[in-house]
């Protein structure tokens, strides 16, 4: 049986300083999330973002903005944030 594909997860500057500064339980959940994207960069619950080629998870009152690019097998996470400061300078 073949293995399922495999997406690689990359995160923008913006978005690993952001991660690295988010208290430990967030960051754990935000991490799980991340790896969950790895199997399924579409999960349930995923959003895609209106007049953009980009999605959102939401990870408590956190949200998670990335692109898909299904050719290159790759998830680029371009923003971690507060729900209240996530769309801002998309």
């Amino acid at each position: 049986m073949a293995e399922p594909r495999r997406y690689a997860v990359k995160l923008s500057r913006q978005a690993g300083k952001m991660l690295e500064r988010l208290p430990r339980g967030l960051a754990q959940q935000v991490t799980k999330a991340l790896r969950g994207l790895e199997k399924n960069p579409r999960p349930h619950g995923a959003k895609k973002l209106t007049g953009y080629d980009l999605y959102r998870v939401r990870v408590c009152d956190w949200r998670i903005v990335y692109q898909v690019r299904d050719a290159q097998l790759l998830v680029l996470v371009l923003k971690l944030a507060s729900r209240g400061d996530v769309y801002s300078e998309l």
